[in-house]
């Protein structure tokens, strides 16, 4: 063995380095609360980079990565990430003890910092580096001028194809400050990057095994607060290798309420034994949102939302916070860009999710009408949400392998109903086999208005309402006489808008539609219909029949009173909804998504219209919710008062239209 002090030290695979004291948990007392900036919803653009490495020519490498950088800025985006040991390359081997390397790899780090000034942009540049008598494998964190911090990796790979253990060690223990250039950094595994304009933009950073291993860094770095994961890797490309990571990003984002985004080293690594793909993969909140093709080289950048992971880990009480991560805050510009496709149907469901949605509600009436031993009683009008609720009805009584002549359905026709859906409905009905009957309630309401001393012929709110509760005191009343269960119509879009009558439709026994918004239920119906032969023209006449509550007199046997012209389009209110209500958006950020979403189609000032009444109906009919009948929860959004949505029926709207009113 060499007597040189370096060579004992560095190559000598037997000596053991001293460990530096654990580092300890970090308390910090000052907690800032975010600049109200009303201009300001939480989105940042997030970068993924990848580039032709040069094995060894750390010239050439920044050069690439500068190239790179100019190419973010272009695009815009806040948050960079390249790939693990970027600056050398990964496949450097044994050279990785040559003392020049260093050299080298220090110079291009600063030529990195220096290009970066006057930049309030967050780039992340994987590098090895000598600390103490010791090589690590680090990620450089560089902001407008300045390296915030050093990262060192944690799990080191030495299995298989690995051996990163003969040339590095890990930087589990490392908590220290490195003196460079005039700057003090920090270095640790324990480091959160923290937008000064933003404090919900935290940044993390780990290295490529760090997310393979069985205790994630990243699962500390989120419990201190990070919602943003960064990850520098160097990852071999191997049979299906490349679905299992986008997998573990996926669960990973999901598990820890974060974006991830990864990046690997590709085309440049030395293929002796392996090849690498330059993989670059965008993971937000469960999903892969954007990655590109292996081996094309291509960097992939995209919108986020950081302000909905705050607002998932707000809500989940099991998300526990710690504290044992430094902050440091770094220069990252503001810039309401919000490119990423808006889902205009955020609560879409495919084929399979639609039969899945249709078990559950089948199920929960099937539980409900066992429990109390009766048979279900349906009004049906002819209507989408009627329609789904005796679909409901005759898979549960599938279920229980009962008749589906024990499917009690009754048809109420007055002076709105259409000749559509009348026929409609009685079709619907004789196709399926079920019990029907049809009472025509015109004239006991017309008797109830005059002894009431309703003025004639006035077709009010309360000549509206006395059909509604006709309707279900005819349906309670029948329930009773053959120990039936009223099986509830209504739907999640008409319960947030307060579209029904109170102590009318309002009321059932068992609310089956409740959790699914009229969009869905349009999809489920839909699906039902290209699954059944036999009801599928009768099922596609009544999706393409106005939504109405058929409480006005018709015009020639046609609808009148159309639910859309009055209130706005259900796909607009059902978008609301689920913003609002899952993810508890500020008003003029569900504006601005809503005109992102439905650009082209509804001008911004219908949009603006249409948001006002969604708040001014939903806070103000609260009372309705309040008392509403056992239903079972189908979607991620539910107005149960005994469940999800606990809420004073007297509370005022007046600041949520404020914060409409005040768009510009």
């Amino acid at each position: 063995m060499s007597n040189n002090v370096y060579d004992r030290l560095v190559g000598d695979s037997s000596y053991k380095k001293l460990e530096l004291p654990k580092e300890s948990k970090i308390v910090e007392n000052q907690i800032n609360i975010n600049n109200l900036n009303p201009n300001s919803f939480g989105f940042t653009r997030i970068g993924s980079h990848t580039f032709n490495i040069s094995l060894l020519n750390v010239k050439k490498n920044v050069e690439s990565i500068k190239h790179e950088m100019d190419k973010a800025i272009e695009n815009h985006e806040k948050i960079i990430v390249f790939p693990e040991m970027c600056l050398t390359g990964y496949t450097c081997g044994d050279m990785f003890f040559q003392n020049l390397v260093y050299e080298e790899v220090v110079k291009g780090l600063l030529e990195i910092r220096d290009y970066s000034k006057n930049k309030p942009i967050v780039f992340i540049i994987g590098l090895p580096l000598l600390i103490d008598g010791k090589n690590y494998n680090v990620a450089a964190v560089i902001n407008n001028g300045h390296i915030k911090g050093i990262v060192p990796k944690t799990y080191l790979p030495n299995y298989h194809e690995f051996y990163e253990q003969r040339q590095f060690v890990s930087g589990m223990n490392l908590n220290c400050e490195i003196n460079l250039a005039g700057e003090k950094i920090p270095c640790s595994r324990n480091l959160l990057f923290v937008s000064s304009q933003n404090e919900d933009i935290k940044i993390g950073v780990e290295i490529c095994e760090d997310l393979w291993s069985y205790d994630t860094p990243s699962t500390k770095l989120a419990k201190s607060g990070a919602t943003i994961i960064c990850n520098l890797s160097a990852s071999n490309e191997l049979v299906g290798k490349n679905e299992y990571r986008k997998d573990l990003i996926k669960s990973t984002s999901a598990r820890l309420n974060v974006c991830y985004a990864y990046s690997s080293s590709g085309r440049g690594e030395s293929t002796t034994d392996l090849v690498y793909g330059g993989t670059c993969i965008i993971g937000f909140n469960g999903s892969i949102v954007k990655e590109n093709e292996m081996f094309s080289m291509e960097s992939v950048f995209t919108d986020i939302d950081v302000e909905l992971l705050v607002k998932r880990r707000q809500e989940n009480t099991s998300y526990i916070k710690e504290n044992e991560c430094r902050k440091i805050y770094c220069d990252i510009e503001e810039e309401n860009i919000y490119e990423s496709l808006i889902n205009r149907f955020p609560f879409h469901a495919d084929k399979k999710q639609c039969k899945e949605i249709l078990r559950y509600q089948a199920e929960a009436l099937k539980a409900r009408l066992e429990h109390v031993n009766a048979d279900p009683v349906i009004g049906l009008s002819g209507g989408l949400d009627s329609t789904l609720a005796l679909i409901v009805s005759y898979e549960a009584i599938k279920l229980m392998n009962k008749s589906s002549r024990c499917i009690h359905v009754i048809s109420m026709p007055a002076f709105g109903t259409s000749k559509v859906t009348r026929s409609n409905a009685e079709l619907l009905a004789n196709i399926m086999d079920v019990d029907f009957k049809e009472i025509d309630i015109k004239e006991i309401v017309q008797l109830h208005l005059e002894q009431i001393g309703h003025e004639k012929d006035k077709e009010d709110v309360t000549y509206e309402n006395a059909q509604a509760r006709e309707r279900t005191q005819i349906l309670m009343d029948t329930a009773n006489m053959i120990n039936g269960l009223v099986v509830g119509t209504g739907d999640l879009s008409e319960a947030c808008l307060g579209w029904s009558t109170y102590n009318g439709d309002q009321m059932s026994n068992y609310a089956v539609n409740i959790s699914l918004p009229k969009t869905l239920i349009k999809e489920v119906v839909h699906y039902y219909a290209e699954e059944h032969e036999d009801l599928k023209e009768v099922l596609l006449s009544i999706l393409g029949t106005p939504i109405s509550p058929e409480l006005i007199p018709t015009s020639k046997g046609k609808i009148v009173q159309k639910t859309e012209d009055i209130l706005g389009p259900y796909e607009v209110h059902d978008f609301f909804i689920y913003h609002c209500l899952r993810n508890g958006f500020l008003p003029r950020k569900i504006y601005y998504l809503a005109t992102k979403a439905f650009d082209k189609i509804y001008s911004k000032e219908d949009i603006l219209k249409w948001e006002k009444t969604f708040y001014k109906r939903f806070i103000n009919m609260q009372f309705k919710r309040s008392c509403l009948p056992d239903g079972v929860k189908i979607t991620s959004v539910s107005i149960s008062p005994r469940g999800d949505l606990r809420m004073p029926s007297d509370a005022q709207c007046e600041m949520f239209i404020k914060d409409l009113e005040n768009i510009k």
